[in-house]
């Protein structure tokens, strides 16, 4: 019997520590994945965003404005450009919004150590996230977009060739964002089929038509 004693509480002991290894798994929460939690927000609610670049083409300041969802206190946002060689680069943040309605970011398409800046060239495409979260961290709304951006073409187009804006002159020395705003300002319809876009420039947006398409302020389009 003393030889199988020690056998015996070995046993014992394994089967005890299996037993709390499965109640301790079927305890533990399921990660939840809050991708899908997201609350349709209607048109007149939706923030509005928007890519300006500076007249190098090195930035792009990043403006959201009409942040007021309820139980909105943060903000992340993710920037990801495509390089001609095929990389991906991105800039992400997150904002403490304190009680602000927008907010305004200036990005570096490129890199900076110890005071030295590496610009990315060949920058044309990309695409802008903003996730809107509440105190505790948890998702409320979730918004992304393709940007286009161009400096020298005489059609400013969105990525997907949806909407296009000609100029009535080649440009010189600028550059132009296109991008979907996500919501208007103010002055927009109750509902639209496509849109809204926003041409952003380095400077003050060349005349131009965008056929079909109808117009608020100097530079937001919707059908």
């Amino acid at each position: 019997m003393k030889k199988i004693l020690p056998i015996i509480l070995f046993v014992a002991g394994l089967l005890i520590l299996v037993l709390v290894f499965v109640f301790i798994k079927k305890g533990r929460a399921t990660p939840v994945d809050d991708s899908n939690a997201v609350i349709e927000v209607g048109l007149s609610d939706r923030p509005v965003a928007s890519l300006t670049p500076t007249s190098d083409g090195h930035y792009l300041t990043l403006k959201i404005e009409k942040i007021k969802l309820a139980k909105v206190t943060s903000l992340d946002y993710e920037l990801l450009y495509s390089l001609p060689d095929g990389r991906t680069q991105g800039v992400p943040g997150n904002i403490d919004l304190k009680g602000a309605t927008e907010i305004e970011r200036k990005l570096l398409l490129g890199s900076e150590s110890s005071g030295k800046f590496r610009y990315d060239e060949g920058v044309n495409d990309g695409s802008l996230t903003i996730r809107l979260r509440d105190s505790k961290g948890k998702l409320l709304a979730k918004f992304s977009t393709k940007f286009h951006l161009q400096s020298i073409d005489l059609e400013l187009t969105s990525i997907d060739d949806t909407f296009k804006y000609t100029l009535d002159k080649k440009p010189k020395g600028m550059f132009f964002v296109t991008m979907e705003t996500f919501g208007f300002i103010s002055g927009g319809p109750s509902t639209v089929t496509s849109g809204p876009y926003g041409i952003f420039a380095s400077d003050t947006l060349p005349s131009g038509t965008a056929e079909g398409w109808q117009k608020v302020g100097a530079n937001i389009f919707y059908k």
